[in-house]
C-alpha cells in the first residue's frame, strides 16, 4: 500500500513554533518517524510539506492513480480550504486527517474542518504518533 502524506503550512517550523502546543520535535523528526513507522507497517510513503494551498491541491490531484490513500495534516487550511476539500473529494481516495494538537479543545474556529468532510477518520492530539495511527487505520480499513 502506498500512502501520500501531506503536511500544510508552518509544519516545517515544528520544534520552533509554539512548542507548548506542537511539541519540541522538528519536522525532520516527524518525517523520520513516519518513514520508520511505514517500514514497520510494510507501507510505502511519500512525505511532503508545503505552505501553499495550490501546491497541496496539485499533489492531491496527482495522487489519483499513484497512491492508495492519503494522510493529510492541512494545518491552518483545515478551517478554510474548500479547494483542498474539493480535491480530496475529486480523487476519491481513502483519506485520514491528522493534527498534532487536540484541535477540538482549542479555539472555536479550529473545531471546524472542511477537509474532514472528505476523510474517513480524524486523528488529533496524539503528536507525531497520530501519523502512525492514521496509517494503521488506513491499513486495516481498506
Amino acid at each position: 500500500m502506498k500512502i501520500l502524506i501531506l503536511n500544510g503550512p508552518n509544519l516545517n517550523m515544528l520544534g520552533l513554533r509554539e512548542p507548548d502546543i506542537y511539541g519540541s520535535q522538528t519536522y525532520d523528526d516527524l518525517v523520520a518517524f513516519v518513514q520508520q513507522s511505514a517500514q514497520e507497517l510494510n507501507l510505502q510513503v511519500d512525505v511532503r510539506q508545503s505552505n501553499h494551498e495550490g501546491e497541496l491541491v496539485t499533489w492531491i490531484q496527482q495522487a489519483r492513480g499513484t497512491a492508495d490513500a492519503i494522510v493529510i495534516n492541512p494545518a491552518a487550511y483545515t478551517h478554510t480550504s474548500v479547494a483542498i476539500l474539493d480535491a480530496l473529494l475529486a480523487v476519491n481516495l481513502p483519506a485520514v486527517e491528522v493534527h498534532l494538537s487536540n484541535v477540538h479543545a482549542r479555539e472555536e474556529f479550529r473545531r471546524v474542518s472542511y477537509c474532514a468532510m472528505a476523510c474517513k477518520q480524524v486523528v488529533a492530539g496524539q503528536g507525531i504518533q497520530g501519523y502512525r495511527a492514521a496509517m494503521e487505520y488506513l491499513l486495516t480499513n481498506q
